[in-house]
């Protein structure tokens, strides 16, 4: 019976579409959907055997389904790595990726610019576990190295960077964790595989929030950890005894929206670099956060590690938060919610929305000021994009 099977040959493009469909009896085309809680075995010994892991097959759709594990294994083939865990969320993922890795004692280096709810998971809950976290800048290798000890683990960033499009240099960090002796793990929602691979790069783990770019359409929730089969077999185990697990219809919708991932980040990079080129010149932007800018800091080294400079933007107005809100409330098309990685562009104000449980220090020290906007640029027509945001940003230029 014919299998997607994986071929080294082949491309990313035919790996979203192919790799992972173990095909049924039934010999389906499309991948299927395995909406069940459990499974049944021809004798007791055979549950026994499954039960034990003395047999490869499904137990229980916390950590075995069919649905599942046919995104997991497609995601890791697009990725380069040995093994996917999915989770219930990217917030999940992260958890999951804690606790199995680490312990009380254990610190964690990390970079100022991360998503709010995950410095909270570190800070607050992490924290009570007795696990210390350090917040570095990103794009500064001296901090990274300053701030680690014997105790340091794991070093975790996301690069991009949310809003600001702050980019690491994912092998030097990959180097300076090895040289200590920890773990590196990389945030990779914003470019996916289709324009980064970590893994390649020298990190140690790739986290994603497939409720992004992976799926691509805002329809589901997800997360997914990507490694080797000894870290992963670890994150597995938390999956598997503590449940966050993916359901099989998310893990349907996810493997579906992996075979126009490549077509899509295509598609929004060119978008995000038209826009973000016309905000630069836009006389009511005081200034533009996004690598595929020649003015970013980091600009030559998103050519050297990326296919593409992703979707995300940040921008910056005078006048603080009643600017930033003037101009979010004046749009009409675009869409004013505070997720990402969709067709249809969104807005918001990370000050208020997603970096709004930060204190006003941890804020100060990610760059998130009260007159910052973020865009995620999507796939509708670039032109109504600028027109949409012009409603209120040419109000903000002098009369």
């Amino acid at each position: 019976m014919q299998d997607d099977t994986v071929e080294p040959s082949w491309s990313l493009e035919t790996l979203a579409i192919r790799a992972g469909h173990d095909r049924t009896a039934e010999q389906e085309h499309a991948e299927p959907i395995f909406p069940t809680s459990s499974f049944v075995y021809a004798s007791a010994a055979e549950a026994a055997r499954k039960f034990g892991g003395e047999e490869p097959g499904n137990v229980y759709s916390r950590f075995t389904n069919p649905t599942v594990r046919t995104f997991e294994k497609r995601l890791a083939a697009l990725e380069g790595g040995e093994r996917c865990v999915a989770t219930s969320s990217g917030m999940s993922a992260i958890l999951a990726t804690a606790l199995a890795l680490l312990q009380a004692g254990d610190e964690i280096v990390a970079s100022r610019s991360l998503f709010g709810s995950t410095v909270s998971l570190f800070d607050k809950y992490l924290g009570k576990l007795g696990i210390i976290t350090r917040y570095v800048e990103l794009s500064d290798l001296k901090a990274w190295e300053a701030a680690m000890t014997p105790a340091t683990k794991l070093l975790f960033a996301e690069t991009p960077s949310n809003p600001l499009a702050e980019v690491a240099d994912i092998a030097a960090l990959a180097e300076l964790a090895k040289r200590h002796d920890a773990l590196l793990a990389i945030d990779n929602c914003f470019l996916t595989p289709a324009l980064q691979q970590p893994l390649a790069l020298g990190a140690d783990l790739i986290i994603h929030s497939a409720t992004k770019y992976l799926d691509g359409q805002g329809r589901a929730v997800g997360g997914a950890v990507v490694g080797s089969h000894q870290l992963l077999e670890e994150v597995f185990g938390v999956v598997r005894t503590c449940g966050p697990c993916l359901s099989p219809f998310n893990a349907w919708v996810f493997t579906k929206g992996l075979e126009t991932l490549s077509l899509r980040m295509k598609a929004h990079c060119e978008n995000a670099q038209r826009l973000a080129q016309w905000l630069t010149d836009h006389p009511g932007v005081e200034r533009v956060f996004y690598s595929g800018l020649e003015s970013h800091p980091q600009h030559a080294l998103a050519k050297q590690q990326q296919k593409g400079f992703g979707a995300v933007l940040g921008f910056e107005v005078k006048g603080g938060q009643k600017a930033a809100w003037q101009v979010i409330d004046a749009t009409q098309m675009v869409s004013i919610t505070g997720n990402l990685g969709d067709v249809k562009t969104t807005i918001t104000h990370p000050a208020t929305t997603t970096h709004g449980r930060l204190s006003e220090a941890q804020k100060s020290a990610a760059g998130i000021t009260p007159g910052l906007i973020r865009v995620a640029v999507g796939l509708e027509s670039q032109e109504d994009i600028q027109r949409d945001l012009a409603r209120g940003l040419d109000r903000l230029m002098p009369q």
